[in-house]
């Protein structure tokens, strides 16, 4: 699960950098892909600490 996340968030990524570069950082596409990275960013962060507080309980 884990690395299916951040195989989703280097690719998100590499993509939000390309748009950057290509059209600018204000660009819809570019603010689209970095609201996506957030989100995938957030999503792993959350799975992450529920993991640990499992270990924690075990």
């Amino acid at each position: 699960m884990f690395e299916s996340i951040l195989k989703r968030v280097e690719y998100t990524r590499e993509k939000m950098i390309q748009s950057a570069t290509e059209k600018g950082v204000s660009n819809l596409e570019t603010i689209r892909l970095s609201e996506e990275l957030d989100q995938l960013l957030n999503e792993f962060q959350y799975l992450e600490n529920s993991v640990l507080n499992v270990a924690k309980v075990d």
